[in-house]
């Protein structure tokens, strides 16, 4: 028999409560969606943890003429309700709305999801990328702003001594799409995600998730739809510059293989291209 195992749960109520349970080595819980699912990847469910519903400041969405904030533990139902019909943010709404399932929408957090470190298919990293997102975080030592580009590709060494407390957004996108390509075999998950974005300037941020280990900008696209600049803004022009482009290296999973995951990019972007130009963004 396996011998049983002590565990300990902690509900902070504030970020000093959690920290200190952090400093005791206890996992941070958000919405739980992913931490249920540690058994059923070979890994054991860790022996303490701190939860972050209680602590207030973490649940709000705080929407400004300049910028928006995002608490950590503010859900995706919550997000796309708090920020549906706001110009530039329609990419992220689409992301929170289309994300898993309804069931999952309703609890699963905006920091749970940034954090789900083995998780490719998260569907905010990618619309965050395009928003050019800071994330703040909570560490041992105070608080610290880091870019999402540099979040997500250190998380693993930074996510060892902090906390996810808020998403910092800019106010400089006038429209936005997300396009994600699911396969019935695979669940609520995408096989790839193309995130889209129009700033001020009509320069057009691109960003890519599921594919990769991790979600990023697709920065010799973007180079390559300015270079072209009215032509690439027709969806059948993108397409093609995106074949030209695709240096991506496609992750194999069980519900997709590598080389599937970049074949498919061009008529994402083909698609995401056309969303924008319906919201007159690139007009």
């Amino acid at each position: 028999m396996a011998p049983s195992v002590d565990r300990s749960f902690t509900a902070a109520s504030t970020l000093e409560e959690a920290m200190a349970a952090r400093r005791q080595g206890a996992a941070v819980l958000a919405g739980g969606t992913w931490m249920m699912r540690d058994p059923r990847r070979g890994v054991d469910l860790p022996e303490a943890v701190v939860a972050l519903h209680r602590i207030p400041a973490l649940s709000k969405v705080e929407i400004e003429p300049d910028h928006v904030v995002i608490g950590a533990a503010v859900t995706h139902a919550v997000l796309g309700r708090a920020l549906h019909g706001a110009v530039g943010f329609e990419g992220l709404v689409a992301a929170a709305d289309g994300a898993a399932n309804p069931g999952i929408r309703r609890v699963a957090t905006v920091g749970g999801n940034l954090c789900a470190l083995d998780f490719a298919a998260a569907d905010l990293a990618p619309a965050l990328l395009v928003c050019e997102a800071t994330v703040e975080l909570e560490t041992f030592e105070g608080p610290k702003l880091l870019g999402i580009s540099d979040f997500l590709k250190d998380r693993h060494t930074l996510l060892a001594e902090a906390i996810v407390t808020r998403i910092h957004l800019r106010r400089d996108l006038v429209a936005s799409a997300h396009i994600r390509l699911p396969l019935r075999k695979a669940g609520d998950y995408p096989v790839a995600i193309v995130s889209l974005g129009v700033d001020k300037d009509k320069r057009c941020r691109i960003a890519v998730g599921s594919v990769e280990p991790v979600a990023r900008r697709w920065t010799g696209l973007e180079q390559a739809m300015r270079a072209g600049q009215a032509s690439a803004l027709d969806p059948e022009r993108a397409a093609e510059l995106a074949l030209e482009h695709n240096d991506f290296q496609g992750r194999d999973g069980k519900e997709a293989e590598g080389w599937y995951r970049r074949q498919v990019l061009p008529p994402l972007v083909k698609r995401g291209v056309a969303a924008l130009l319906k919201t007159g963004g690139l007009a």
